[in-house]
């Protein structure tokens, strides 16, 4: 079974044993998301906006401390003037132990 789920503003297809890098989730060992859509063997089922009785389980493996750096560039184009700026986003990796659907 797969579902997708979302989190950080972006969302994700996952199934059980999954290992994802997402934003930050802060402190706690475990956490649930209510997913957007399950799809199995039967069909899909997409919810408006979640699919009701049906909840996404996972643990939190790590708490990265920062993930890739983004380059930021602005450029005033006939002043020669330029910012260069960069942003690095602190990252949780969880790992998807259950999806259950009642």
């Amino acid at each position: 079974m797969k579902a997708v789920i979302e989190t950080g503003g972006k969302q994700y297809i996952v199934e059980k044993g999954d290992v994802l890098e997402v934003e930050q989730l802060g402190e706690g060992k475990t956490t649930s998301f209510e997913p957007l859509m399950l799809i199995d063997d039967k069909g899909t089922k997409v919810g408006a906006p979640s699919v009701k009785g049906a909840k996404v389980n996972a643990k939190v493996v790590e708490e990265k401390k920062l993930g890739k750096k983004v380059v930021i560039v602005k450029f005033q184009s006939k002043k020669r003037v330029h910012t260069k700026t960069g942003h690095r986003q602190p990252l949780s990796v969880i790992e998807i132990t259950d999806i259950k659907v009642s």
